[in-house]
């Protein structure tokens, strides 16, 4: 679906980054994502009202430097502590809580743009769309996304266009060439050409056997 975007637009960006973490190194071999790109695309030159980030903390506080990064590009990060419940289990998401931000800060946004495929939030981008007469926008990875949260989003952005632009590293996963390209490469290569390969194939040439009498003869004396 077509939409219109211009300078004067007023756009908030809601972030599920665990749906774009596990959708990466799912899709593209642990790629990590490149949250800045994303913001500079998405926004497209528009006025940015917000970016949000919704996260999980840990125990370990391993991701502290993550968020700190998001801060730097001018994300902000609304952390919830991962549950874990007797028995191993653990629970963590933030479905709840970035569709009450994006509703409260619907009445001062012209688009929302939605960075997450999943289908959970297909109300929200309704509700978004009929009662706050608000464009929304979904970015995702498009093989990791709902089919119906693209059906009902005013415009879709698929990362998977273009992953070196949206994944750090991507370059380094690609899949290396199969051996046969390689051999090939490589006779061509070491393949000597013109004169060279004439005197190369003469060189190579094994001598002549002499006569069988010879051979007899020759045999006789190492004995």
């Amino acid at each position: 679906m077509a939409i219109i975007k211009h300078a004067d637009q007023r756009v908030g960006v809601f972030i599920d980054a665990q749906n774009l973490y596990h959708s990466a190194r799912h899709l593209h071999d642990d790629a990590r994502v490149n949250f800045a790109n994303i913001l500079k695309d998405s926004v497209a030159g528009r006025k940015l009202i917000r970016a949000m980030a919704y996260v999980i903390s840990t125990k370990t506080g391993e991701e502290s430097s993550f968020f700190e990064a998001l801060g730097k590009i001018g994300i902000e990060t609304r952390s919830k502590d991962l549950q874990e419940f007797w028995g191993g289990a653990k629970k963590a998401d933030w479905d709840v809580g970035l569709a009450v931000d994006a509703i409260t800060m619907a009445p001062k946004l012209d688009a929302v743009i939605l960075v997450s495929g999943d289908g959970d939030f297909e109300p929200l981008v309704k509700y978004l769309q009929i009662n706050m007469g608000t464009q929304v926008e979904v970015i995702a990875f498009g093989k990791a996304t709902s089919s119906k949260l693209r059906e009902v989003a005013d415009d879709f952005f698929d990362l998977s266009g273009d992953p070196a632009s949206y994944l750090i590293g991507y370059k380094d996963f690609k899949k290396p060439k199969t051996f046969q390209k390689d051999f090939q490469k490589d006779f061509t290569e070491k393949r000597p050409t013109g004169r060279n390969a004439n005197t190369q194939r003469k060189s190579n040439t094994p001598p002549p056997e002499g006569p069988a009498r010879n051979t007899r003869t020759r045999r006789a004396v190492s004995l």
